[in-house]
């Protein structure tokens, strides 16, 4: 069994951008000595409260005590009022023939209310959700995506996930899986394809149009693979020992 794992979070839905604004409208006034775009680019793919614990560390300055709560209060007003599915992606997941998860670095409450405004809700069916209250160490640390191979009985190196982040990639990799990193949300800065190069996914996807071809490339390669070694096996002296 293959299975192909979408992360959520500038993937399906367009919603990085929308919590980004937030948090550095926030965090311009909470934490001032620091510079909150540079801050936030390198902490994308991190859940919330571990933004705000990296931050509150690298300033001078205290956060509220409510912080989180307020965060989220103010992302999900936003979510609601303004998210869009990520471009292409419906009708790719209509062209899918293999079966499908969700792995989000997300509160499950966030994750099912942008796919039920989006309407991927529908798309996706009884896709399994996978989030960061499940684990005790979420992205990206491999768990998460340890957890969904090992719920559904797949072993990881028939897992194909699609990632927006370095901090996703890396816990896929991780986990032992193949890595397509997506490139085509609205939060994307130029130069982020090499940063998901560098961080090893298999390939870059700048259109959600083109995951199909993708996905059939991967299940191609794994067969040939797959084949290669049935072939070396039925070698004569194939097993023996040296």
């Amino acid at each position: 069994m293959e299975l192909l794992i979408f992360d959520c979070d500038g993937v399906l839905v367009d919603s990085e951008a929308i919590a980004e604004q937030v948090l550095r409208e926030r965090l311009a006034a909470w934490l001032p000595d620091l510079h909150a775009d540079d801050e936030l680019r390198r902490a994308l793919g991190m859940t919330t409260q571990a933004i705000l614990d990296h931050l509150a560390a690298r300033s001078a300055h205290a956060l509220p005590d409510d912080a989180l709560e307020r965060i989220d209060a103010a992302i999900e007003a936003r979510l609601a009022a303004e998210l869009e599915a990520m471009v292409g992606v419906a009708a790719a997941i209509e062209a899918l023939d293999l079966p499908l998860a969700i792995v989000s670095n997300s509160s499950r409450r966030r994750v099912v209310a942008s796919l039920a405004s989006t309407g991927l809700d529908a798309q996706l069916g009884e896709a399994p959700l996978f989030t960061a209250e499940q684990v005790a160490r979420p992205k990206p640390a491999p768990d998460i995506y340890l957890l969904a191979a090992e719920s559904l009985g797949v072993v990881p190196e028939a897992c194909l996930a699609v990632e927006d982040s370095v901090s996703g990639a890396n816990a896929a990799r991780a986990a032992g899986m193949t890595v397509i990193g997506f490139t085509g949300a609205s939060h994307i800065e130029p130069g982020h394809d090499a940063r998901l190069r560098e961080a090893g996914v298999w390939q870059v996807l700048e259109r959600m149009a083109e995951l199909g071809a993708l996905v059939m490339r991967w299940r191609g390669e794994r067969r040939a693979v797959a084949e290669g070694r049935r072939w070396r096996d039925r070698l004569p002296g194939a097993g023996a020992s040296s």
